[in-house]
């Protein structure tokens, strides 16, 4: 498959994932985690063999597993499925991963292990999902690596803790980490934990012996404010040049060999 035609098939599924599963987004909600998914399944996907094994590690709903599965690749991911809503029959999501054909593994990878075996995958992601983890994410990480092909690609991405936006707006007082209903009127806390920056990012890439390793950031979060979303468009090349700045932070790094 050529590089023009997967990015157009990974773009239709994209849309097909997010206007068919996901019907209570708004339209500036539906284009950022549509632009969202499609930057994600790029960075996985890029140069990968359309036969390649990709695992997705806390991958929630599975916008990207489903999209990956459609694209043709063998696709499994993990989540504890712990959140509210994952076995609601009512929510239009619920049947989405058995439609795809999509592989299901519900394990909590912080306090059981990634249980993949060693050498097995071509792409592992994580996308939006370590800062909602309690416990330190390194031996999950590792074991990431053990589960890894040589020269097998792993991509993680989450929300900056230091972006541009926030940078402004903690100087006004005006910074919230979470939510006050999420952290204190739950029975079990799941938002977020510890948002990374980019230094972190190159901190773990560093632990985890990836080698080709680069940093990225993309400004998807800011689509969905009628407000600042064209000046988010506006902005975008510019921050992207500097993904300290950047609303989303990404790392992109292969296992030695």
């Amino acid at each position: 498959m050529s590089e023009n035609s997967n990015a157009k098939l990974a773009r239709d599924l994209s849309t097909d994932v997010f206007t068919k599963w996901w019907p209570k987004l708004n339209a500036l909600e539906q284009r950022s985690e549509i632009a969202r998914n499609i930057y994600n399944v790029q960075l996985a996907t890029d140069g990968v063999p359309a036969n390649a094994w990709i695992c997705d590690v806390g991958a929630g709903w599975g916008a990207f597993a489903c999209t990956v599965k459609g694209m043709g690749y063998r696709s499994t991911m993990i989540d504890d499925f712990r959140d509210r809503g994952f076995y609601s029959e009512a929510d239009s999501r619920y049947k989405m991963q058995q439609h795809f054909g999509v592989d299901i593994v519900s394990r909590d990878v912080v306090a059981d292990g990634l249980g993949m075996a060693e050498n097995s995958l071509d792409v592992v992601t994580c996308f939006d999902s370590m800062e909602h983890w309690h416990n330190s994410p390194k031996k999950v990480f590792h074991e990431i690596v053990r589960a890894l092909k040589p020269g097998g690609r792993f991509v993680l991405g989450g929300p900056n803790c230091v972006n541009l936006r926030k940078r402004f707006t903690t100087l006004v007082g005006k910074t919230r980490w979470t939510s006050m209903d999420d952290w204190y009127e739950q029975p079990v806390f799941r938002g977020h934990v510890r948002e990374p920056s980019v230094p972190d990012l190159w901190y773990i890439a560093r632990d985890m012996g990836l080698v080709r390793v680069q940093t990225l950031g993309e400004n998807f979060a800011g689509m969905v404010s009628p407000r600042l979303g064209f000046v988010t468009a506006l902005l975008n090349p510019l921050l992207k040049a500097r993904p300290s700045l950047c609303s989303e932070i990404y790392l992109v790094g292969h296992k030695p060999g």
